[in-house]
This record gives C-alpha cells, sequence and structure tokens, in this order.
C-alpha cells in the first residue's frame, strides 16, 4: 500500500483490543474498510488480533500501552497520526473493574477502575479530538449497563460506567460544536473469557453441568440470550457508519432485555 492510498483509508483506533469485544471490534472495522490501530497492554494477543484482519483482506497496526499513565493516550493517537495521516474513529473499550461487595472493596479497587476505564476514555477524547474533528469522524465509548442499573456485586464498574455516560453526554454537545459524533454502547452480560471463567467457577462449586449454570443464569437474570462480542462490534460499526449518522449522544443498550428501566 502506498502513502496516497493510506491517507485515504480511514482510520480507527481501538483500545483494548486484544481480546474480547475489543478484539471483535477491531477485526469487524477492519472488514468495514478502516486501517486499525489495535493498542492494549497484551502485545501477543495485539498481534494475533492484527494478524487476523491482514489475513481477511485489511489493514492494521498495533501498538502496546496502558491507559493508566498519562502519556499513553497522546502516544497512541500519534502513531495513528503516524501511520496513516488520519483518524475517523476512536472506540474507547479498555477498562475491566474489579466486581465485589463493597466491604471487600478498597480505595486503590476504585482509583484504578477509574484510571483504566474513565481517565483512560477522557485523554483518549482529549488527544483524538483534534484529528476526529478534522475528519468529521466519531467517538464511541463502551461502557456497560452497570452505569444504569448497578448491583451489589458492581459498586465500583457501575461508579465508572456512571461517569463515563455523564460524560458522553457532556461531551455530545461539544461534538455538535466541532462536528465530532459522540455515543456510547452498554452492553450487557457478553460471552468473554471473563464470564466464562465466571460461568464455569459456578459450575464447579456447585457440581453442575456449565450449560445448565447458564440456562440459569439467562432465565435468573430475565434476558434473552447471552451475547457476543461480535453483537457489540457489529453495534459499532453501524454507529459509525452513514446509517448510523443521525445517532448522537445516545446510550444505546446491547443487554438482551437486562434494563428493567425506562
Amino acid at each position: 500500500m502506498d502513502v496516497s492510498d493510506c491517507i485515504r483509508m480511514k482510520t480507527a483506533i481501538v483500545t483494548g483490543a486484544s481480546q474480547g469485544i475489543g478484539r471483535a471490534i477491531a477485526v469487524r472495522l477492519g472488514a468495514e474498510g478502516y486501517h486499525v490501530i489495535l493498542t492494549g497492554r497484551n502485545t501477543a494477543l495485539l498481534e494475533e488480533a492484527a494478524a487476523a484482519i491482514r489475513d481477511s483482506g485489511g489493514e492494521a497496526s498495533t501498538i502496546s500501552r496502558d491507559l493508566r499513565e498519562h502519556a499513553a493516550a497522546a502516544e497512541i493517537v500519534q502513531f495513528a497520526i503516524d501511520q496513516t495521516g488520519r483518524l475517523d474513529l476512536a472506540v474507547s473499550n479498555a477498562g475491566a473493574t474489579k466486581r465485589g461487595e463493597f466491604d471487600a472493596l478498597t480505595d486503590d479497587d476504585f482509583v484504578d477502575g477509574f484510571a483504566l476505564k474513565y481517565f483512560g476514555a477522557v485523554r483518549l477524547t482529549r488527544a483524538a479530538w483534534p484529528h476526529l474533528k478534522a475528519a468529521g469522524g466519531s467517538i464511541v465509548y463502551i461502557s456497560g449497563v452497570g452505569g444504569r442499573a448497578p448491583g451489589r456485586q458492581f459498586a465500583v464498574g457501575g461508579s465508572v460506567n456512571a461517569a463515563l455516560l455523564a460524560f458522553t453526554k457532556a461531551i455530545a454537545e461539544t461534538g455538535v460544536r466541532d462536528g465530532v459524533q459522540v455515543n456510547a454502547i452498554l452492553p450487557g452480560t457478553i460471552r468473554t473469557a471473563r464470564f466464562d471463567a465466571r460461568l464455569a467457577a459456578e459450575a464447579r462449586s456447585g457440581g453442575r453441568d456449565r450449560a445448565e449454570v447458564e440456562a440459569a443464569f439467562i432465565r435468573d437474570q430475565g434476558i434473552r440470550r447471552i451475547g457476543e462480542p461480535e453483537d457489540v462490534a457489529n453495534l459499532v460499526a453501524f454507529v459509525a457508519s452513514e446509517q448510523g449518522s443521525l445517532l448522537h449522544g445516545a446510550l444505546l443498550d446491547i443487554d438482551a432485555g437486562a434494563t428493567k428501566g425506562v
């Protein structure tokens, strides 16, 4: 690919792209014709995901960074600009938070949750914004249903996600002024390695079949099914497409019915 092709090709950054939802988003955007910049902390997994994109005829580059570090977001954005000269889409996906009862959570647990998922998103937005403004681009935050209805085991995650939803609404108003599309996606339970590990542990502790545990989970949660990473990836691709261009400042639930409130 020559330099002129790189300049024409749209570029997307996906944080937390080494596995799970982030990897699925990166692969889908590669199929949509973006040059995808995959970032996360696991270099080997990032390279595997990038290879999958390239094997399917797409373009991908990787940069391993920890978004807890203050300079990381700016370095990721500069890397993207150095690769293609432009930035059209930023997907802020990085950030798993600690589950648990409040009395077992420490200040450090809360600080770490905000450092990666919330402040990582804020810093990515700050670094990416001038380039998204120049391209008339889009930013999508991957939050979570806990931001609307946090449960007993989700004091950290619910707090972080709620803050990210408020930030989405605030920055969306700036996006109207600057021509940058801003939205948040709120996944419910998604079949990631982390979720599978929880199910497997519950199956072992109760001496039950894993499929039985999953069926009971779906029934108890009152949802249609467990989501797949590709479900979220498909929604990201739609939001950032011309067909999704009317979406702005939207908080989009993709949770199989988990969110019961209006």
